[in-house]
């Protein structure tokens, strides 16, 4: 299976440019490409860098929703392409907004979204006051690639949701990001992923903006980490590219995560481990 990493910067001030988007999926498609993955706002400025406060529209008119325009101009160019898409947006369903990866297949069907299911806030990230939690638990995806997990930026950090992808057999979890230089020690995103490809047995894409975008600068080295912790492609930083990566799925059966570490999981003894930590606490 070959997979693309759509690595762009997207201007603050344009208005969303799904058509760059239908653009890649067709030049990654011609490129012999199976799967599409964008960063996180794919077509979109970075919405949260803005403090609630000072934003001039509310979240809901700054949403579309699923299945919408985006969704639909993106199901059609993957099934002209014969190609897997995944991509993100912020996602309106009522009165709720999401930050949120639809799935499509290779013949356009959605699949169905992964809503982000962690809401951070901080400094340029005030999520908090934009997302609601995500309510779509952790779906893995029967692809025309393969069996695909979705973790949406944030939800990487969480050891919990990549073991619940892993224990349905997710053969690749793909990371929409948007992460931007030095907010966090240099290395550090290929770091975790190469430790949670390696315990838990799949491979692992991250997809990341880049350019800057206000007083942000988002960091690129969108990369590929093998089963076995290694990364098997990396896109420079400050570049727009789209970097493919050939990726053997059948590897997964020889990862140590799952020929040892999944089968020897004790999970009522973490539960058991958990009850006699909070007794202990109230002693």
């Amino acid at each position: 299976m070959t997979i693309a990493l759509v690595q762009h910067a997207v201007s603050p001030a344009s208005p969303p440019r799904v058509d760059r988007g239908v653009r890649a999926v067709q030049a990654a498609a011609d490129a012999g490409a199976d799967l599409v993955v964008f960063p996180e706002l794919s077509f979109t400025p970075f919405y949260p860098r803005v403090p609630v406060a000072e934003r001039r529209r509310s979240a809901r008119d700054l949403a579309e929703p699923v299945p919408g325009p985006t969704t639909e101009a993106l199901a059609e160019a993957a099934a002209d392409g014969g190609v897997v898409v995944v991509f993100n947006l912020m996602e309106r369903d009522g009165e709720r907004t999401f930050d949120t990866s639809p799935v499509l297949d290779a013949d356009g069907t959605l699949l169905g979204r992964t809503r982000m299911m962690h809401i951070t806030a901080y400094e340029n990230f005030h999520e908090q006051g934009y997302y609601d939690p995500g309510d779509t638990g952790a779906p893995v995806y029967d692809t025309a690639a393969g069996r695909i997990g979705v973790a949406v930026c944030y939800d990487r950090h969480y050891p919990e949701y990549l073991r619940a992808l892993a224990l349905q057999d997710a053969d690749l979890v793909v990371v929409p990001q948007a992460g931007t230089v030095g907010e966090w020690p240099d290395g550090m995103y290929e770091a975790e992923l190469r430790v949670a490809a390696l315990q838990h047995g799949f491979f692992a894409a991250l997809a990341n903006r880049t350019g800057p975008e206000g007083d942000m600068q988002f960091a690129g080295r969108s990369f590929v980490t093998d089963p076995f912790g290694e990364v098997v492609a990396q896109a420079p930083g400050a570049e727009e590219t789209i970097l493919h990566a050939s990726l053997d799925l059948s590897r997964t059966a020889d990862a140590p995560a799952r020929r040892l570490f999944l089968r020897h999981r004790r999970p009522d003894q973490y539960e058991r481990g958990a009850v006699a930590t909070g007794l202990r606490s109230q002693d």
